[in-house]
């Protein structure tokens, strides 16, 4: 197994990000074939870990994924593995799912992946030390290689930093100097992606210069271990046909990498086609799946493209067409945006939803399938992760799964489901399928 590192931090907004996309960019400028990794559901950072690494970055999900999923997905040939961490380092949901919480912390004792820790030493001096050794003692094997320090302010500064951290057995890797730090766009539900980033390239390139002058990278390299469970081979998620017309652009793009990868290892053709370039799916495809995104930034625009309209109307009278979140939105009757207009979607569903009051609607979902949805079958348990800011202004339609958060309480986005005339079948939920569950 190739050895690795979790990229971590106490908190959310120190640096992570900012970090792994430096040692990424700095890791291959040395010619290493450096394997990226998401450590939580998202799909915002693996696509800026695929433009600094050069090849798809995979989400690991102790929730969601059982230790056998996690380990094949963590089984590729590579010099070695980066995971970025999410959130603090233990912060993960009350309950434990397949493997645990849902923590990074997880991901990194179930692999043996030493951490690296980024503490964002502003406000502070010594005490940085004390968090970050806190922090190493806090579970039993999960191991704390060393840590960054980022924002530090002044070589004054940075000494009184450094002195906290004599004798307490945690390395300073790195110093990232206050003004070091990459700049990333963001909107409602998080970063912009990577692919509406101008100058990437160059932001990338920086990054990993900046990483390369400011961090000892063969220190961090020798860090870098494995040990992960024997695990027996795991079957992927089944694709939701043999060939899958699959909804891609700006507006609808967030799929997970390891969804896609298993549908290709089991034979089935994904065949994209963009709804905002008035696009329909391919007729030869047997089903149509719209992934989430933000198609309400694009609402008015997609509202008047004929050819996707009729022809997602058309393939959904015979064959099974699936949404979820802002898929399950388009399959609606309407979509209000931020600034309350309301645009006619396509209508093969009554839900109609609103960006006019955020609202956050966040969490792990078990779904209890009421009826089939493409690639499960009535009864199957799902597990995924919700994430938009859209309310609910009518629901009609008959509900597709009994859906709960990870304490097992009901919540009331149970998705959706229409059986056409001609035989086909419209589903749509708000989460995003991860895994199938294993109990």
């Amino acid at each position: 197994m190739t050895p690795g590192l979790v990229i971590s931090a106490p908190a959310s907004g120190t640096g992570k990000t900012t970090l792994t996309l430096g040692l990424l960019a700095a890791m291959r400028a040395q010619r290493l074939d450096v394997q990226p990794f998401k450590c939580g559901p998202d799909y915002i950072d693996p696509a800026f870990h695929r433009a600094a690494a050069g090849q798809a970055s995979f989400n690991l999900d102790a929730w969601a994924m059982t230790p056998a999923q996690i380990a094949g997905l963590a089984d590729r040939a590579a010099d070695i593995v980066v995971a970025e961490g999410s959130m603090g380092l233990f912060d993960g949901v009350a309950s434990k799912g397949e493997t645990g919480t849902g923590a990074s912390a997880d991901i990194a004792a179930l692999m043996g992946w030493p951490v690296v820790l980024v503490i964002d030493a502003s406000g502070q001096a010594q005490t940085a030390a004390a968090v970050a050794q806190g922090l190493a003692r806090f579970r039993k094997g999960v191991t704390v290689a060393g840590v960054v320090l980022n924002k530090v302010a002044s070589p004054r500064h940075e000494a009184l930093v450094r002195q906290g951290f004599e004798g307490i057995g945690v390395p300073v890797l790195g110093v990232l100097p206050r003004s070091a730090g990459i700049e990333l766009p963001s909107r409602h539900l998080g970063l912009v992606q990577a692919e509406e980033t101008g100058g990437l390239a160059r932001l990338l390139s920086e990054a990993g210069r900046i990483v390369a002058e400011h961090c000892d990278l063969a220190a961090i390299l020798a860090c870098a271990k494995a040990s992960p469970p024997d695990a027996s081979p795991c079957r992927p998620v089944p694709p939701p046909g043999s060939r899958i017309a699959l909804a891609r652009d700006a507006a609808f793009s967030f799929v997970y990498p390891h969804l896609m990868e298993g549908w290709r290892a089991a034979g089935a053709t994904i065949l994209p086609f963009s709804p905002l370039a008035d696009e329909a799916p391919d007729p030869s495809a047997d089903c149509c799946w719209l992934p989430g995104g933000y198609p309400e930034l694009h609402a008015g625009q997609l509202a008047g493209n004929g050819t996707f309209l009729d022809g997602i109307r058309r393939f959904a009278q015979t064959r099974p067409v699936h949404g979820e979140c802002g898929g399950y939105m388009t399959l609606g009757a309407g979509i209000v945006d931020a600034e309350g207009k309301r645009h006619e979607m396509l209508g093969l569903l009554g839900l109609a939803t609103s960006f006019a009051k955020r609202k956050m609607h966040l969490g792990y979902r078990r779904a209890e399938l009421i009826a089939p949805l493409p690639g499960h079958r009535a009864g199957s348990a799902l597990r995924g992760h919700e994430f938009h800011y859209a309310s609910i202004l009518s629901q009609p339609d008959a509900p597709l799964a009994r859906v709960f958060d990870p304490n097992g309480d009901a919540v009331p986005e149970t998705g959706s489901l229409c059986e056409m005339p001609g035989g086909g079948r419209v589903t749509g939920t708000f989460f995003h399928l991860i895994a199938e569950a294993s109990a």
